[in-house]
């Protein structure tokens, strides 16, 4: 069995691998003809052109793992049946579960590669190559695509009408609320100076806002050369803003969603994504068993090929369907994690009970 176990994960692999190269060379073509308008401009090449899109495939790579092993699988898997090795293992008495059972075992397996790949290789990758891209066109990336943004910071509002690198800047607006939900004051400064711990502000306006006995508001002005504030966030929360929550790390959805959480803001889209990211591997599985019930129906069938095409289809169809879901479990306001989780519960454990079927036949 140890040696059809290595036979059958050695054909994978080697169909994996086939559509990923596939897949990366047409999305690489495709990419480079729209970096073409851009060469030419100040120091950006055609090798810096090419060199930014191979550096941004990566996170393809993770961004359509699922699609590229299930199209791997199920051509290993076409390819067993269709040259009758299927057929041999079948009448040496291994079972369609135990076949099943080193399928999901490699998928399993192929998916925590590219899942490593895409969260330790892709983000480091994806901000290089936007580095020397904006580099190579005398861009400031951080300014250009970095603007103005509120944060709700424990009983802190921060308005930054600017942003200029992350680090600097330019009218900031400091609201300070009260625990009753009450404003304690505003102090406005033209340019402040964040150091990933701390925000300082330089000249600024503070009014402080009291109520005496009569319940009449009293509004103190004062002017100070710098005024300190600590801060909860850092710059890597602050670069994150301008993303969206598909272009996050699994790490930094764990930190936007606990940050959103503990000041009490909407972290809906980023739960998704985040149990998205979970139920991934089990959405794999569940459509390559699905997709299974079609390679085992007939294996003399000389059809295979529109088999082979139609579970995809349905397996395809079922992710979208998926993703449907978790847009509109923002939409309702539904459990997230339930909705990400339940088409896969049911389409696996459906696809299980066929295939025991099919198994014992």
């Amino acid at each position: 069995m140890k040696i059809l176990d290595r036979y059958i994960v050695k054909t994978m692999a080697f169909y994996t691998l086939g559509v990923m190269l596939m897949w990366l060379g047409v999305y690489a073509f495709f990419n480079f003809l729209n970096e073409v308008s851009s060469i030419g401009q100040a120091n950006y090449t055609a090798i810096e052109a090419m060199k930014y899109v191979a550096m941004d495939l990566p996170s393809v790579v993770y961004a359509h793992s699922s699609v590229i092993i299930l199209l791997g699988s199920l051509l290993a898997l076409g390819h067993l049946a269709s040259t009758s090795q299927i057929i041999v293992v079948r009448g040496s008495g291994i079972s369609i579960m135990q076949i099943t059972g080193v399928v999901v075992k490699a998928a399993v397996a192929f998916i925590a590669v590219l899942i490593l790949v895409g969260e330790l290789v892709a983000p480091l990758a994806t901000q290089y190559a936007d580095n020397s891209k904006a580099k190579a066109l005398g861009h400031n990336i951080q300014a250009k695509n970095q603007q103005g943004f509120w944060i709700k910071d424990n009983n802190a509002i921060i308005r930054v009408n600017k942003n200029f690198d992350g680090q600097l800047f330019g009218g900031v607006t400091l609201i300070k609320l009260k625990n009753s939900n009450t404003l304690e004051s505003v102090t406005y400064a033209d340019k402040a100076v964040f150091d990933g711990e701390s925000l300082k502000l330089e000249k600024t306006n503070d009014y402080q806002i009291s109520r005496n006995q009569e319940k009449f508001y009293n509004i103190d002005r004062d002017q100070f050369e710098q005024y300190q504030t600590q801060v909860s966030f850092d710059e890597e929360f602050i670069a994150s803003l301008r993303k969206e929550p598909y272009e996050l790390s699994t790490w930094y959805l764990f930190k936007q969603i606990r940050f959103l959480s503990e000041n009490s803001l909407a972290s809906d889209a980023f739960e998704v994504e985040l149990y998205k990211r979970i139920v991934k591997p089990f959405t794999l599985v569940a459509m390559i068993v699905f997709s299974m019930l079609f390679i085992f129906g007939s294996l003399r069938d000389a059809s295979l090929g529109k088999k082979v095409f139609l579970g995809l289809m349905l397996s395809l169809f079922f992710e979208l369907f998926s993703r449907i879901g978790g847009v509109l479990s923002i939409r309702l306001d539904y459990n997230h994690f339930l909705i990400a989780s339940m088409p896969t519960l049911v389409v696996l454990v459906f696809a299980l009970i066929l295939l025991k079927r099919k198994s014992v036949q």
